[in-house]
């Protein structure tokens, strides 16, 4: 007897259409799997066969195949548990092979026949978007908010046969278009004073456009980092969906039962690997923080205790916001579309300033080293966050609260996103001759820049868009004027200057 049975697996964020075929013939009763599973796949024998034993169904007592199609790659997870146990209920004769043709099955068995979540159940499920997909009860939430077909859940096997053979319907669920989880971020009025770097965390957030705050301990760049994440927008339905297959593939504390609509927050520890930044490192090819942090905000506290060559990994998911990960039986492509917020000390001691710096000329240079140019160029905005004065701390006046500010990020984010369709820091130079052009004395500002060597051909551009947010806050006209472009460049602070930059005027 022979059944095919739908199923999926997970590669990387993204689900993998699997067909489960199973053949009990004559011959010595044994189970054999096949088409390239790992070893959780293999050890699916011992679990199917609890399961059924345990739902008082029958072991069939032949020669047993299951061939996992397309066997050219690799199957991984305990994902197609539930569609070789059914495999081989059908290919018993115990269920009717015409009616699994509507059905795909997605999840693992536990020894007592239960149905068991499983990680990604978002993608997998996207995979299986032409049948009607049965699931485990966790699995629900996640797994119909992201998808527009019927999706059903169950408790154990011996509910899923019942189903199937007519003798019990289906719990028909509401999708949950709309149900992610909602989080209580940091508001920015607890910040006191600094309205340099307050006014960088609004242009970008408006303009989607990467921050460094170099200052010493205590100047408060974590607090404003932290509070940055509060005046993104909500997520549209496309980046919703994306989100949440990220987070749903490593099964994130971000998931809680739907799409996730908050822009996420990533922080990693400065300890972080490669693989924990960029994504890969095993045959499953998990994402990496630049991946869980699309469409949202990754801050890298304390820059300077990252390994060189982590940070400078980053430097091709910035500039094409997806990250290529290539190994030798598979490759594939990850979202990397996030905003990058990082904090460091100007130097080893974090004092910077002369006078209280203690830190020699070599020990200067050889921290600076551990930042690349082409990184530090990739920083839209540099700002120095020097501490706040005694009077700003004891001031009783709050400053301005994250509500009000969100609402001119979203304001400005509307009028970019009217042009072309996206934010200003994604404008191509195309774009941003017809979106940002420039006043006669802009050009000639920026030409005295350039002839300087004060801006790189990649700095010329991002100072071009940066403009174009700062000119969008303002509700400047369409033409960017030397003003716009003056604050652009003061936010743009030398590193191996520390905290020293030129006159601001706000």
């Amino acid at each position: 007897m022979f059944a095919s049975v739908r199923s999926a697996t997970l590669l990387g964020v993204r689900g993998s259409r699997v067909d489960v075929e199973v053949h009990a013939g004559i011959g010595l009763p044994g189970f054999t799997v096949v088409g390239q599973p790992d070893e959780v796949c293999r050890e699916s024998r011992d679990r199917v066969r609890a399961a059924l034993l345990s739902s008082d169904l029958p072991w069939p007592t032949r020669r047993i195949t299951v061939n996992l199609a397309p066997s050219g790659d690799r199957k991984s997870g305990a994902c197609l548990d539930l569609a070789i146990a059914v495999g081989l209920l059908a290919a018993q004769g115990l269920l009717p092979v015409e009616i699994l043709s509507q059905y795909a099955f997605i999840a693992e068995l536990g020894l007592d026949g239960s149905l068991r979540p499983v990680r990604g159940a978002t993608p997998l499920v996207l995979a299986t978007a032409d049948r009607q997909t049965v699931v485990a009860f966790e699995n629900l939430g996640e797994a119909s908010a992201a998808t527009v077909t019927q999706v059903f859940s169950a408790k154990t096997l011996f509910d899923v046969v019942a189903c199937l053979s007519g003798r019990a319907q289906w719990q028909k669920v509401a999708l949950q278009k709309n149900s992610g989880r909602s989080r209580v971020v940091p508001d920015l009025a607890d910040v006191q004073g600094q309205p340099v770097a307050r006014q960088a965390l609004e242009i970008s957030a408006a303009g989607s456009h990467h921050l460094l705050l170099v200052g010493p301990p205590g100047a408060g760049k974590t607090m404003l980092a932290e509070r940055l994440v509060g005046l993104l927008p909500p997520l549209n339905d496309e980046q919703a969906i994306s989100a949440t297959m990220i987070h749903s593939s490593v099964q994130t504390e971000f998931l809680n039962g739907g799409l996730i609509r908050d822009a996420p927050y990533r922080a990693p520890h400065h300890s972080s690997s490669m693989v924990a930044m960029v994504g890969g490192g095993t045959a499953l090819m998990r994402p990496g923080e630049i991946s869980l942090a699309s469409h949202g905000v990754l801050f890298l506290d304390e820059l300077g205790e990252f390994a060189p060559s982590v940070l400078d990994a980053l430097r091709q998911p910035l500039e094409q916001r997806v990250v290529h990960l290539a190994r030798a039986r598979t490759s594939v492509v990850m979202p990397a579309e996030f905003l990058l917020v990082a904090a460091t000390n100007p130097c080893p001691c974090g004092e910077g300033t002369p006078g209280a710096c203690t830190c020699d000329d070599a020990a200067r240079a050889r921290y600076l080293r551990r930042f690349s140019g082409p990184l530090l160029d990739r920083f839209d905005l540099r700002v120095a966050v020097s501490r706040p004065n005694t009077v700003d701390l004891i001031s009783p006046i709050a400053g301005e609260p994250t509500s009000v500010v969100a609402a001119r990020v979203a304001d400005a984010r509307s009028l970019a996103f009217s042009r072309f369709g996206d934010t200003n820091s994604a404008l191509t130079r195309q774009q941003l001759d017809s979106a940002a052009p420039l006043t006669k004395k802009a050009e000639e500002f920026l030409r005295k820049e350039l002839e300087a060597g004060h801006l790189s051909g990649r700095g010329y551009h991002r100072v071009r868009r940066v403009a174009r947010t700062i000119a969008d806050l303002a509700g400047a006209p369409e033409m960017i004027d030397e003003t716009h472009l003056h604050l652009a460049l003061m936010l743009r602070v030398d590193l191996a200057s520390g905290l020293r930059t030129r006159e601001m005027s706000f």
